[in-house]
């Protein structure tokens, strides 16, 4: 069953309107036809089972069959803050991201990262990542498109995370895979959650210190050391594993 996004606006009483992009979508590359079932999510993250009734030249509308109760997201808030890491690695590390569950992705720029954006070209890049979330979002039935912020600085990401509940930052030099065992073990369905991934060079010691200074917990991944692709993927994989068992 595919699924769709539409703004709030789009969403009637037993029926919803698809416009834009999405149209030429169903009516051209998948070729869908009236009567055939879909997913639409609003971006309140109200999702609901449908059937197309109508195909028209710039709109499809879809009768609404039922609210999908259940839904698919985690009841935890997760944002992951990701060292910008070279090439093309965050188009991947964000459809990944979106697919463990992710709610939002915080690029940051590190002491040791090798990727220096410009002003223009972090926008572009930001345009594009965002469209990586949304088709993740759509393959994976996600409730919510995940947003991803613009690039920030790492203090500025450390004062963001300040409001979070738990925040983590796995660190190659971190001991006691016990401890972070139970780290892992003590968060509760419903709480907030940061996780901060290095860039290829890992983070600065410095930056290790400003995050433990304001409440950023070091955990250990194991006696290997990830790539940054492999990190941020390894900690969502437990975490939806503990959460969507606890729910």
């Amino acid at each position: 069953m595919y699924q769709f996004f539409v703004e709030e606006e789009q969403v009637h009483s037993d029926s919803i309107s698809i416009t834009g992009g999405d149209v030429n979508h169903i009516k051209n590359v998948l070729r869908m036809k009236n009567g055939e079932k879909i997913r639409v999510s609003s971006k309140s993250g109200q999702a609901y089972f449908c059937h197309i009734s109508s195909i028209l030249d710039d709109e499809v509308i879809a009768a609404i069959d039922s609210a999908d109760e259940t839904g698919t997201e985690l009841d935890n808030h997760i944002v992951l803050y990701q060292g910008l890491p070279k090439g093309d690695k965050m188009e991947l590390i964000i459809q990944k991201a979106v697919e463990l569950g992710v709610y939002e992705i915080i690029p940051v720029a590190t002491k040791r990262a090798v990727v220096k954006l410009d002003a223009k070209k972090a926008e572009a890049k930001q345009k594009r990542w965002q469209s990586i979330a949304e088709s993740a979002a759509k393959q994976s039935r996600r409730n919510i498109i995940p947003h991803i912020h613009e690039v920030v600085k790492f203090g500025q990401a450390v004062d963001y995370a300040k409001n979070l509940d738990i925040t983590l930052i796995p660190y190659e030099l971190a001991e006691d895979m016990e401890k972070t065992k139970q780290i892992f073990e003590t968060i509760q369905p419903g709480q907030s959650i940061g996780i901060f991934i290095g860039p290829e060079g890992g983070f600065d010691e410095s930056e290790i210190a400003l995050a433990q200074e304001n409440g950023i917990s070091p955990i250990t991944l194991g006696k290997r050391i990830l790539r940054t692709e492999t990190a941020g993927m390894a900690v969502l994989s437990v975490l939806m594993f503990q959460l969507e068992g606890r729910e």
